[in-house]
């Protein structure tokens, strides 16, 4: 497999650690609000690179982490009077809710930022003992950036970020790029754990090495763990300053390979909360099905910018319609018949670095050619078997397609319609178990008026609307 390692700038072969194990960490949601859209990219562009390497047969560990405490929980629960717990435990249930309905795999481990203080105190007690730290008169532990010399060579943009740099100015700071490990109790209303340096709560960048070395890092070697992935902007400097304090506290680098993915524009500008344009999961899903927002957000590849547009959108939806018309052609088909070339194209694809636009072009090819074998052969068992086959393959890789075909169809019908035709699809089959098929005929009528179309398979009567 090869990916491309935003660290090297360039695509390389893959070789984990370990033969066939692959320790991957993604940065996860500060759960202050619900998921938008940029949170649903991430989420999926790195489900769709566990899901090859575990078709490829490698065993995953994953993890994601849940941000659990920052300035901007801290601001929420003061403008809504809710505990931390309260608070955060709302949105993460929400985050999960909407990762579902993604069919984003749930990761491995889901460690929360409140639930890992003792690793973070064990973190800051050994970059002070190795001469990295310095304290602020108000109790601010800082890592000292110029006791690493390596700072700066995971992203190369301290340069291109220097004006941004600037802009954070803190009273005592030796450097601007000096970030904060550990801020001290600033009053009565801020948020305050005990710990071995006072009263307060953890800087930002800490969480996420303290969780690697808790959960998955490797305890020898050059390297903690496989892959550390997340979206572009947190290259810098938030995953620049966790490979800093790893480096210099237990003198391993993070992980041996880092992968990002590109950003979500909305009219051309990126995602941002002070823009006002971030655009919620669940406000998409109100009108489209995760199945299909996951095949539109997955059909630019992962590292290329995505301007979302309802009409790119809509059109996606169209292209994942026709596999759906393929698969009820094949409906009541219960036996599989492995397609091996069809599964090696398709893994081909996703090996280059997640090559879905190649991915996507295969499964074009294979709908267009089943849907012509099924004409001249309507009746080709074995042509049917492969095809159920394959589509299961396409949900094992990809995650779309494993819906029931008819009922794919259904969204977006009102409720209370639905409910209708269902409970005159039971009339009609209590009539024709009865054998009163002129009443079975006057049902099927009235779903006729409905604009429903029925169709009776060994599974039972299926529907779908004109």
């Amino acid at each position: 497999m090869k990916i491309f390692d935003s660290h090297i700038k360039d695509k390389i072969e893959f070789k984990p650690i370990k033969d066939n194990e692959v320790r991957i960490y993604v940065c996860g949601p500060t759960v202050y609000d619900d998921a938008h859209l940029g949170h649903a990219r991430s989420s999926i562009s790195f489900d769709l690179l566990r899901r090859t390497l575990l078709a490829l047969g490698y065993k995953v560990t994953f993890v994601k982490n849940f941000t659990d405490i920052d300035d901007k929980i801290i601001n929420k629960m003061k403008a809504t009077s809710k505990s931390l717990k309260e608070l955060t435990e709302y949105y993460i249930n929400s985050y999960l809710r909407d990762m579902d309905e993604l069919n984003i795999l749930r990761a491995d481990i889901e460690p929360k930022a409140t639930e890992t203080l003792e690793e973070m105190f064990d973190l800051i007690e050994k970059l002070v003992k190795n001469g990295c730290t310095y304290t602020l008169p108000n109790g601010d532990i800082y890592f000292d950036t110029s006791k690493d010399p390596q700072y700066c060579s995971l992203s190369n943009k301290c340069q291109d970020s220097e004006e941004n740099i600037q802009r954070i100015k803190t009273e005592g700071k030796k450097n601007p790029r000096d970030f904060a490990l550990w801020k001290a109790c600033k009053g009565e209303d801020d948020v305050c754990f005990d710990s071995p340096f006072g009263k307060g709560r953890p800087g930002w960048h800490l969480e996420c090495s303290a969780m690697i070395k808790k959960h998955i890092a490797y305890p020898e070697g050059e390297y903690q763990i496989d892959l550390h992935g997340g979206g572009a902007d947190l290259f810098f400097p938030h995953h620049e300053n966790e490979e800093a304090q790893s480096w210099c506290a237990y003198n391993q680098h993070l992980a041996k390979y880092w992968m990002h993915n590109g950003f979500v524009t909305i009219n051309g500008e990126k995602m941002s909360k002070s823009l006002g344009n971030s655009f919620f999961v669940k406000d998409a899903l109100k009108h489209y099905p995760g199945e299909v927002l996951r095949f539109y957000l997955m059909s630019t590849h992962y590292r290329a910018p995505l301007n979302f547009s309802e009409e790119d959108l809509i059109a996606s939806k169209k292209r994942l319609d026709k596999l759906y018309r393929l698969k009820k052609r094949v409906y009541a088909i219960v036996k599989k018949q492995k397609d091996e070339e069809f599964e090696k194209n398709l893994l081909l694809a996703m090996e280059d670095d997640l090559n879905i636009s190649k991915a996507l072009a295969a499964i074009d090819e294979f709908v267009k050619l089943s849907n012509e074998k099924l004409d001249k052969n309507p009746k080709d068992k074995t042509l049917k078997q492969k095809i159920i086959s394959n589509i299961d393959f396409i949900d094992k890789l990809l995650g779309v397609g494993g819906s029931d075909a008819y009922k794919y169809f259904q969204s977006g019908i009102d409720e209370n319609l639905k409910t209708k035709i269902e409970e005159l699809i039971q009339k009609r089959e209590s009539a024709r178990k009865n054998r009163d098929f002129t009443l079975a005929d006057k049902i099927r009528d009235q779903l006729n008026k409905l604009d429903i179309q029925i169709q009776d398979t060994p599974n039972g009567t299926v529907w779908e609307k004109n």
